[in-house]
């Protein structure tokens, strides 16, 4: 059998895996519709917006020569609620789509949304000390930023890589391509930690092992966060 040797580096996925919403998203829109005005279940939209989502284009903007990197966050999310909404057989006015989209726009720019998994802090600091190289690698956008500073995570981090900033989102291997090179690493000398297909499908692409977090529980011991106990 094997043996695979330590990693140098670890990529970790932002949104599932380093934090989680504080609420589930489909509480969160039906609660935020309906101030202003817009009745809809959790079960309605919870559906509707998972699927949207996974319809939308890539969260990812290379071209910023007309409008602001801000500006076209924006604009993809506008889209995707408008589209969730439709889906739920709520097809919103352009100027409610515009008010409810701010305010969940706002609303997950806060790290009140966000809680972090108990075993998070414990392995960036145990990972760090043993003197791996780490970077997030993330389909989200510059919202991450003040996030990870405001919930004490981003001095652990050499780099982190958001799509929309990056102009490349995953599974494409570019975006790890990327973080190979901030972290100054070769793909072999790195493991990502993700949840969801795009991170697996992305991280091969890439040359890269990919451990699959369920965050239905802490890390097992037999990955990454194991690795370095003792």
């Amino acid at each position: 059998m094997t043996t695979l040797s330590r990693p140098r580096g670890l990529l970790i996925d932002a949104m599932g895996t380093l934090l989680e919403p504080a609420a589930p998203v489909a509480v969160t829109y039906a609660r935020k519709a309906a101030a202003v005005g817009i009745t809809v279940s959790p079960e309605q939209i919870g559906p509707a917006f998972h699927a949207a989502y996974r319809a939308a284009p890539p969260m990812a903007f290379p071209d910023r020569s007309v409008k602001s990197l801000d500006q076209q966050e924006k604009e993809w999310w506008l889209a995707c609620v408008g589209d969730a909404f439709q889906r739920a057989g709520q097809p919103l006015a352009r100027t409610v789509l515009r008010q409810l989209t701010g305010q969940l726009f706002y609303h997950y720019a806060s790290p009140d949304a966000w809680v972090v998994p108990e075993d998070v802090p414990r392995c960036l600091q145990r990972w760090h000390g043993a003197g791996l190289k780490l970077a997030v690698v993330s389909n989200f956008d510059s919202r991450l930023d003040s996030l990870l500073e405001t919930l004490w995570l981003r001095h652990w981090f050499t780099a982190v890589l958001v799509s929309s900033r990056c102009g490349v989102a995953k599974p494409d291997a570019r975006l790890f391509h990327l973080a190979l090179e901030r972290l100054e690493l070769l793909p072999h000398e790195v493991w990502h930690l993700g949840d969801a297909a795009a991170d697996l499908q992305g991280a091969r692409a890439a040359g890269i092992r990919c451990i699959l977090v369920q965050r239905t529980q802490s890390f097992p011991p037999n990955t990454a966060a194991g690795m370095m106990e003792g």
